[in-house]
């Protein structure tokens, strides 16, 4: 079923921003967005530089347990960040929401909760999943923030889960929001937007 669903085009639509599916198209604009070095300050690869980011982007297109977006404002057409669905998992009717980055001009908006409702709506209501799982790292204050705030749980940390570009071992923290949480967890997203 969920395999099914994420064969084909995937185009999702909110009031700010379009999610669409990545294509190589739009990997000269995401390398151009990814030079701002404060993206990638919590994540294991150093997306600022051309050649990381881009090896990185054409992977995502290859690995079948990965559904990569980029995040494009609806009113210009212009490209500021990325998404994915990863770690899918049909037989255990779960998956991820992650690698989720936007360019520092568009932090602190409403941008980042608009693109995790129309994620989780798919996910929750198409894709008719048990489980969405999101984590990051367990110094990323910021981002542990913004997925408390729209109603995932903290599960714990996994200690030494990954280790950063620059050989650091990284602990992640881990959030999931469950189907029967879901009906709850909208509501909460749609009052954020309001």
């Amino acid at each position: 079923m969920i395999m099914n669903k994420l064969s084909r085009p995937i185009i999702l639509h909110g009031e700010k921003v379009s999610l669409l599916p990545l294509e190589k198209s739009h990997f000269e604009n995401l390398i151009a967005l990814a030079k701002e070095k404060s993206i990638w300050q919590h994540y294991t690869i150093d997306g600022s530089d051309p050649e990381v980011l881009g090896q990185s982007l054409n992977s995502s297109l290859t690995d079948t347990l990965q559904y990569p977006f980029v995040i494009m404002l609806r009113e210009t057409g212009t490209v500021i960040g990325s998404t994915r669905f990863l770690d899918i998992q049909p037989d255990h009717n779960k998956l991820e929401i992650g690698w989720t980055w936007l360019h520092p001009d568009y932090w602190h908006t409403k941008i980042n909760t608009e693109c995790k409702l129309m994620l989780l709506t798919f996910c929750f209501e198409e894709l008719m999943v048990s489980r969405v799982q999101l984590k990051t790292d367990e110094n990323n204050i910021r981002s542990r923030k913004a997925i408390l705030k729209i109603g995932a749980q903290f599960e714990g940390l996994l200690r030494n889960d990954m280790i950063r570009h620059n050989g650091t071992k990284r602990n992640s923290a881990y959030f999931s929001i469950i189907d029967t949480e879901w009906h709850e967890v909208k509501e909460k997203l749609i009052a954020l937007l309001s």
